[in-house]
């Protein structure tokens, strides 16, 4: 399994703090919060591959986390896990209906926690299961690092592939810049902003060779989305 990013929003320090270890254990970087209000801050600076959001944090709930969150263009369509010690039927499905993606009732297993995890990513995220990943007529297959548009081999770079790899992985979601830098080069780059237009730029000109319809949508404002042309 690639590692992810995870955002643990959690107000219970030590449960918190177990919960990171195994996490990180099992390869997953993580960055904890003990507040609903820098959670939405973290997730959107840093795009998370994964939120495990506690339901009932002081403040801002985390109920109410989950639906600002599917509210931003950026994190629309991030995973996210609720965790909470209602186990109602009424409970689930109203966290569900807010958003959730999956949901872990306390107690709960280190085990059963990162088996969730790993369901819901390998769900949204196919190229964490080693799949070919697909998006209208283009192609990735991840572990041959071949891109194809219509059948036709597509050549990209090592950076170019990343990005579109992180595209393919998260269609419809609209990443920042700032989003972009971190997932592909990492937090710690020193890379301009303005690398991620070329890189767009050079990814549009190898996958539209042909006239081919563009896939990427820049959104004003906001940076760029993999969608379908016209939307």
């Amino acid at each position: 399994m690639a590692n992810g990013r995870i955002l643990l929003a959690e107000d219970d320090d030590a449960l918190a703090e177990l919960m990171s270890f195994h996490l990180e254990r099992a390869g997953f970087r993580v960055a904890h919060t003990r507040s609903g209000d820098e959670a939405l801050l973290l997730a959107r600076e840093t795009a998370p591959d994964l939120v495990l959001l506690d339901w009932m944090m002081e403040g801002v709930s985390g109920l109410e986390v989950c639906r600002r969150l599917r509210r931003l263009p950026a994190t629309a369509n991030v995973p996210i896990i609720m965790i909470t010690a209602r186990g109602e039927e009424a409970d689930r499905v109203q966290g569900l209906n807010t958003g959730a993606d999956d949901y872990i009732t306390k107690p709960f297993s280190p085990r059963e926690m990162i088996a969730r995890i790993v369901a819901v990513l390998r769900r949204i995220r196919p190229a964490l299961a080693g799949a070919t990943l697909t998006f209208e007529d283009v192609t990735v297959d991840v572990a041959a690092r071949r891109v194809e548009r219509g059948g036709i081999p597509v050549e990209l770079t090592s950076s170019e592939f990343r990005l579109l790899r992180l595209f393919m992985e998260n269609p419809r979601r609209v990443f920042t810049r700032e989003n972009i830098l971190d997932s592909v080069w990492g937090p710690d780059t020193t890379v301009e902003l303005r690398t991620v237009d070329v890189q767009v730029r050079r990814i549009r000109s190898a996958l539209n060779a042909g006239a081919r319809p563009d896939l990427i949508r820049t959104v004003r404002g906001s940076g760029y989305s993999l969608d379908r042309p016209g939307t």
